[in-house]
């Protein structure tokens, strides 16, 4: 009788090749650090790792505004990042340019660690999409009132701004208005409108700069201040 002899695949079971036991030994890593993920604590300036879709991506908190117990800004960035290919291919794949994104710090897995990049869209080849089911936090107007004895406090917060020309535009509107309100002989406070980042885990003290009149939010701040 014919005997057929067959050539073992990488299947069979048997002793890894050291080509082998290095993919292995990667995947196992990888599920490890899913199973149990690095604890991430706010303030901590770690970059995060953040489901999107299916994927995990890398994100990295915005400076003075990772301490929200609910909310932090994250700007999403590719996993190699620093390297220069990195932000060529993270340009091509859609990373660069989404800016600061208000992240809910229940959809934090923990903190970042390079076993994660195997399940990235970057990994797949593929562009982040378009809603990563973030809305923006961009920029935001703090008007600032300062008073006889040193002491100052926040009259009004505006944010979030989608773009810094429209902050602008607004610091230069109020601080007018503010000159224009100055009663005579008015010496209680001073207030100036201020550009700031939006501090999205102090999210509800802002007031909406697009649903809203700015002129009629900061008379109304003012006249109770000066109540």
């Amino acid at each position: 009788m014919k005997r057929r002899l067959f050539r073992r695949c990488g299947h069979t079971p048997g002793p890894f090749s050291s080509e082998d036991q290095v993919v292995v030994d990667a995947y196992r890593a990888m599920l490890a650090a899913l199973r149990d993920p690095e604890l991430w604590t706010p303030g901590s300036a770690q970059d995060v790792a953040l489901r999107v879709g299916p994927f995990v991506e890398r994100a990295h908190p915005r400076p003075g505004d990772d301490h929200g117990p609910d909310l932090i800004a994250v700007a999403l960035i590719h996993p190699d990042t620093p390297q220069a290919a990195a932000y060529l291919q993270g340009r091509k794949l859609g990373y660069t340019g989404r800016g600061w994104l208000r992240c809910e710090t229940a959809a934090i897995l923990g903190v970042w660690q390079p076993v994660y990049a195997t399940l990235t869209h970057a990994a797949a080849g593929l562009d982040l999409p378009d809603d990563v089911g973030m809305p923006p936090a961009h920029y935001g107007i703090h008007v600032e009132a300062r008073c006889e004895d040193d002491t100052s406090h926040t009259l009004l917060r505006l944010g979030p701004y989608t773009q810094t020309r429209h902050a602008e535009y607004d610091v230069r509107f109020l601080n007018a208005e503010l000159e224009g309100r100055a009663a005579p002989g008015e010496s209680r406070f001073t207030a100036r409108a201020v550009g700031a980042p939006f501090d999205v885990s102090s999210h509800e003290s802002y007031s909406d700069p697009y649903a809203n009149d700015a002129a009629e939010l900061l008379a109304v701040a003012v006249e109770g201040a000066r109540a």
